[in-house]
């Protein structure tokens, strides 16, 4: 039995959509599937479809892309509301989501929770000296603007930095209240460090990519691995003795589609 571990799956792209279609059954194992697996209400649906019944196990953390509202979606279905349609779809199809019990990894013989965490980002991952109002502005110098400017509305919260202070919050009040001496798998879709969301194409998309009050998380949670996606960028980094799994799919020019979804899969424990 594996834990295993893939995030931006983007099918909002047909050729995402149906690699995901071709991929191995693992009854035995465990999926974490890390944010932007599309961008409506039935892209995720269409993923647990395909998912549920091939893994034995599924969690899921929302991105940004999940949260975006147009075309057909606008209206009252926005920021909160959107996300909470999400979690009613998600366990729908009984997929583990932020606002579930966390799972507690059956082969471990010491007690280590599955956490999964929707936490979002408040522009602090900026240079000291850039003041936090300018953040924006400043990333815009280099003709860098996420889209969620214009399509994740944080309704009812005034803000996203406000939305995310209260996930950040809600989330460390849930966590602190694990028995003790437990340890984590941490997941979230965006990195829970700024020295992790490194884009050496566009650095200052920076500040769309987390909040520094969850730096040191993986040391106060015990994290066995912090897993993550966003940036498109995979790879395995250690902090402080802990491995941090950035675990992307992207875009199909940054992958390779005719390994399959398969070769992308992450092995988590």
């Amino acid at each position: 039995m594996r834990l295993l571990a893939i995030s931006d799956l983007h099918l909002a792209l047909g050729a995402n959509r149906s690699a995901l279609d071709r991929i191995t059954a693992r009854p035995d194992d465990w999926l974490i599937v890390a944010g932007d697996v599309g961008e409506t209400l039935a892209h995720v649906e269409f993923a647990w479809t395909i998912l549920g019944p091939r893994f034995g196990r599924l969690i899921w953390v929302p991105g940004n892309h999940e949260l975006w509202t147009r075309g057909e979606e606008a209206g009252p279905l926005r920021g909160a509301a959107k996300y909470e349609r999400l979690v009613d779809l998600c366990r729908r199809y009984g997929v583990l989501t932020p606002e579930d019990p966390y799972a507690l990894w059956p082969e471990d013989p010491e007690p280590t929770y599955i956490a999964p965490l929707f936490l979002l980002y408040d522009y602090t991952f900026l240079p000291d000296d850039v003041p936090i109002e300018r953040a924006v502005e400043w990333a815009a110098e280099t003709d860098v603007v996420c889209a969620d400017e214009l399509l994740l509305d944080p309704s009812p919260f005034a803000s996203r930095t406000a939305w995310c202070h209260a996930r950040c919050a809600d989330a460390s009040s849930r966590l602190d209240a694990l028995p003790a001496g437990s340890r984590t798998v941490l997941v979230n879709h965006y990195p829970l460090r700024r020295d992790l969301a490194h884009l050496p194409r566009i650095p200052r998309f920076s500040i769309w990519c987390g909040t520094r009050r969850t730096e040191v998380w993986h040391q106060r949670y015990r994290a066995r691995v912090v897993v993550s996606g966003h940036l498109h960028l995979r790879s395995t980094r250690w902090r402080d003795g802990v491995r941090f799994e950035e675990v992307s799919l992207g875009y199909p020019r940054q992958w390779r589609p005719e390994r399959g979804v398969d070769a992308y899969l992450r092995e988590i424990l």
